[in-house]
């Protein structure tokens, strides 16, 4: 009983802090920057690959200059990765379940790739959900551009990540050097834990796809949440905080989206595209700023992100949009936490997204 209320009470707890307010600085001014440009070239709906590839600045955050340098690189590559596919994916009109397989395979690539990299946030996360975003929104244009609009992001966001670096100007020699191959027990650990984020993310995009879902991909990067946890316990926490951040972080949408009087976007007639690019830009600085203390109230700041960037891309019934996001998430993250309880793993990780 003492250890069940011992887990209950870590559900509400915060972990220290540590400076999260530069971090959130650095990734609220890179997905800014790009997003106004595009939206003071009146193209907001292509604001989507701006912030998959500003979503660089997220990695290495407590980390040395020199070294988050290198794993924002490395990083850059995955988050390309799943919008070049994902890209791909549109323009070819390929949904369903090509998209499940396409999604789970780079599940499964991306997990080896971050644990060889060592990457933190660890895991796939954001290139599954990068690609998924990408696939099912239309490209209004040619596939390239797409491309070349995240990789600028990613860029400036390592320019920024790397800008501090400038004040002290110190270099550690082998620092940003390529780390030990995967052997022996790390090896092994890395292969069940890249069948493990298959399974998850291949399980839930099968249910999403049967289920007539017109949004399997959320499912997809729902499962894959409990699969970052460092152990059982923190695997089901980030689970559950997934599924009440999301409910909760859904709310927001509601009042933004629906017809309400209080919806701000009645206060600005004209002017919707802008205010829901602000919106995202305020949003992803919050949740950066709670990611490391709080993973369920990061969520409320994360969900209208994503749903937002969806709206400004490709405008739908916001309540068709929150009613699949809340089935998709708690399918994905029953699903995560599930093979978290079959598939065991001695791997021991840091948070992450």
């Amino acid at each position: 009983m003492q250890s069940l209320l011992r887990h209950v009470r870590t559900l509400h707890s915060f972990a220290p802090a540590n400076k999260d307010h530069v971090s959130a600085w650095r990734v609220a001014i890179s997905v800014a920057v790009p997003s106004l440009v595009l939206l003071a070239s009146g193209r907001p709906d292509l604001i989507t690959y701006a912030v998959f590839g500003a979503l660089t600045g997220m990695y290495g955050r407590s980390e040395p200059h020199q070294l988050r340098l290198r794993h924002q690189g490395q990083a850059a590559f995955l988050l390309l990765a799943g919008v070049g596919v994902g890209v791909f994916l549109s323009v070819n009109h390929i949904h369903t379940w090509a998209l499940v397989i396409t999604e789970t395979v780079l599940a499964g690539a991306g997990s080896l790739f971050a644990d060889k990299a060592r990457l933190l946030p660890n895991g796939p996360f954001f290139g599954i959900l990068a690609l998924g975003a990408c696939a099912s929104i239309p490209t209004a244009v040619p596939w390239h551009a797409a491309v070349l609009i995240a990789a600028a992001s990613a860029a400036f966001s390592m320019v920024v990540g790397f800008g501090g670096w400038v004040r002290g100007r110190t270099w550690q020699p082998g620092l940003g050097r390529g780390v030990a191959p995967l052997r022996g027990v790390r090896l092994r650990a890395a292969w069940i834990h890249a069948a493990r984020y298959v399974a998850a993310v291949g399980a839930a995009g099968s249910v999403g796809v049967l289920s007539g879902s017109g949004h399997p991909h959320w499912a997809m990067a729902a499962a894959a949440v409990p699969l970052a946890g460092a152990d059982m316990p923190s695997s089901i926490h980030r689970g559950v905080h997934r599924i009440v951040g999301t409910l909760v972080g859904l709310v927001v949408v509601a009042i933004v989206l629906f017809p309400w009087a209080w919806s701000p976007l009645q206060f600005f007639p004209g002017q919707e595209a802008a205010v829901l690019a602000l919106l995202v830009i305020v949003l992803q600085f919050t949740t950066e700023l709670f990611m490391t203390r709080h993973y369920g109230l990061a969520m409320v700041s994360f969900t209208p992100v994503i749903l937002l960037m969806t709206q400004l891309a490709a405008p739908a019934d916001p309540g068709v949009l929150v009613t699949e996001r809340a089935v998709e998430t708690l399918v994905g993250a029953g699903v995560g936490i599930l093979v978290v309880v079959l598939i065991r793993s001695r791997r021991r990780s840091a948070p992450g997204l």
